[in-house]
């Protein structure tokens, strides 16, 4: 049986403030949980399931974590979980320590205040597809450990450097390499094949980038309309880019 007390505290770690606190984030779901028990990049705390999945999963849990495991009922998964539909595993991580990003012969996101949960996973997880390894978010976008996000990864938090920081000053001391503002008009994203060392940058969802930001990027990319869209989502024209340039 579930406590009272740990079911609070993990309906608290739903919130910013109470993850900072304690330097932990909570992951659901088999496909992300049993990702982020293999990463060597997250600490498990505890992990909580359904009788069934814990059942048909536990000697798998444990090639990679020792820890404690608890059978929970239905009702109780429910009460702890973020999602609207339970999805029959619960987890407890610890966070990983932000690592410094060397952008040299690499191709890396820059990201410019995106504030959707779903678009920052999905872009972590696009990230992994392409092979991109480092994602440097300004210190106003949305919490990498947001239960949307971590979901919307699908895993792929394990395999990408999120790191937070002033972005002006990081793409001032990243000046010698080739940085790429992705924008309504710029030169056709079809005309860069072939590049092994850049820095994207992928605005807000509404606003784009700020001017701040865009005085310190090289060159203007954009993605040609066809149609009558006013713009992308950042996830997909994230994608996009991304499917362009790396080769």
């Amino acid at each position: 049986m579930l406590s009272k007390t740990y079911a609070k505290y993990i309906q608290s770690l739903h919130h910013k403030k109470f993850r900072d606190a304690d330097n932990v984030f909570i992951a659901e779901g088999s496909k992300v949980v049993m990702e982020l028990l293999q990463s060597p990049v997250f600490s498990c705390q505890q992990v909580l399931g359904l009788q069934p999945w814990m059942q048909e999963n536990e000697m798998l849990i444990r090639a990679s974590y020792n820890g404690p495991l608890q059978v929970i009922d239905d009702f109780e998964l429910e009460k702890i979980s973020a999602l609207t539909t339970p999805n029959q595993v619960l987890a407890v991580f610890k966070k990983s320590k932000q690592l410094l990003v060397n952008p040299k012969g690499k191709i890396s996101l820059v990201l410019d205040t995106i504030q959707d949960p779903g678009n920052l996973g999905t872009i972590i997880r696009i990230a992994d597809w392409f092979g991109v390894g480092a994602i440097i978010c300004s210190d106003n976008c949305t919490d990498m450990y947001n239960p949307k996000v971590v979901q919307s990864t699908m895993g792929s938090l394990g395999r990408v450097n999120v790191v937070y920081t002033n972005i002006s000053e990081w793409l001032k001391k990243n000046e010698h390499i080739k940085i790429y503002a992705a924008a309504l008009n710029g030169k056709k994203i079809s005309q860069l094949k072939g590049i092994t060392e850049a820095i994207i940058v992928i605005g807000n969802e509404s606003k784009g980038i700020s001017d701040e930001v865009m005085e310190l990027c090289t060159e203007k990319i954009t993605i040609p309309k066809v149609g009558h869209a006013e713009s992308l989502n950042a996830a997909v024209a994230t994608g996009i880019i991304l499917s362009h340039i790396v080769q």
